[in-house]
């Protein structure tokens, strides 16, 4: 049931990705969360940042399948293309990405394999937390004095930025608030643009 906004950027410049909203429960106590990575340090791009699974399609490959196969990767979930709920709008990056965010049922209770070459962590959101008046924030950043979105997460005990705070607040928005959001004009942290 495709019950999200799904509205695509036309810019040929930015390079296709996708990453998977990870809908599942949380190890302790059956609570609804997300799925969200910390990086390895060792990653080409992006090392050490928090992040949903996902990276570049390949060629001839839908957002959907994309965001599947980097799941199954990165964190070694892998589901049927059915479990796939759909997809939010495109959010273009500084980094030269147009990232579809894929929205996934991953069923209650999930046993994870992280690649310890990609992932260092795989953390359990509880969607309460993502729900709280207080998520998203904006912030100057110091480095660009630009406002930037971000939250601090009490799962993560950090703070997570644009682009993965901002694809979170549009499922937020739509899958737990039924309102329609655009985060595409959001900023995004000076370390992200590489």
């Amino acid at each position: 049931v495709a019950i999200l906004l799904g509205a695509w950027l036309r810019d040929e410049t930015l390079r296709p990705a996708a990453v998977a909203i990870v809908i599942t429960s949380t190890q302790d106590d059956d609570e609804a969360c997300v799925l969200l990575t910390l990086r390895s340090a060792t990653i080409k791009r992006h090392a050490g940042q928090y992040a949903l699974p996902g990276g570049r399609m390949e060629v001839g490959e839908s957002a959907e399948q994309t965001a599947l196969r980097e799941m199954e990767e990165e964190i070694g979930l892998r589901v049927s293309p059915d479990q796939v709920v759909g997809c939010l709008d495109d959010f273009a990056t500084r980094s030269g990405f147009r990232i579809t965010p894929v929205v996934v049922w991953g069923g209650r209770n999930v046993d994870l394999l992280p690649d310890p070459n990609e992932v260092e962590r795989v953390f359990h959101i509880p969607l309460a937390e993502l729900n709280r008046p207080d998520v998203p924030q904006m912030i100057t950043e110091r480095s660009t004095q630009n406002q930037v979105i971000s939250a601090l997460l009490p799962t993560l005990g950090h703070r997570i930025y644009a682009p993965t705070i901002a694809m979170l607040r549009t499922f937020r928005e739509v899958a737990l608030r039924n309102q329609m959001t655009r985060v595409g004009h959001y900023e995004q942290p000076q370390f992200a643009w590489r």
